[in-house]
C-alpha cells in the first residue's frame, strides 16, 4: 500500500484511513481481559511457530553466525528489540533480512 507523507494527526496511509473508519462504524468491539488474551495467542503462536521449525518470520531457521560490534550498537539494538517486545537476535536477523531482500531488488532492477 502505498504510504503519504505522515500528516499531523498521525495517519499515514489509506489502511490507517481504513482502521478509523472501521472503529467510527463500530466494527470494534472491546475485549476484556485483553493483555491475558494477547499473552496466551503469543504463546500458541509461538508453540505453533517452534513445532513447525520457524522462527517469529516464518523463516526456517538454518545457520548460526557469531559477529562483532561496538557495545553501543549492541545496546541500542537491545533497546529497540525491548520496545518491539522482541528478542534482539530476532530483530538482528529481522534488520539482515529485510536488507538482503533490498539490496538484491536493487541489483534485480538494475539499481546496484
Amino acid at each position: 500500500m502505498e504510504k503519504h507523507p505522515q500528516s499531523k494527526n498521525g495517519i499515514e496511509d489509506e489502511e490507517d484511513m481504513e482502521i478509523i473508519r472501521a472503529y467510527e462504524r463500530g466494527e470494534f468491539v472491546l475485549v476484556r481481559n485483553q493483555k491475558k488474551i494477547k499473552a496466551a495467542l503469543r504463546q500458541l503462536a509461538k508453540r505453533h511457530l517452534k513445532e513447525h521449525g520457524l522462527s517469529e518470520h516464518g523463516l526456517k531457521k538454518e545457520a548460526r553466525i557469531n559477529i562483532r560490534m561496538a557495545g553501543s550498537d549492541l545496546a541500542d539494538l537491545k533497546r529497540i528489540a525491548a520496545d518491539e517486545g522482541l528478542p534482539y537476535q530476532t530483530l538482528i536477523s529481522s534488520i539482515l533480512h529485510k536488507f538482503i531482500k533490498s539490496r538484491m531488488k536493487d541489483v534485480e532492477t538494475g539499481k546496484h
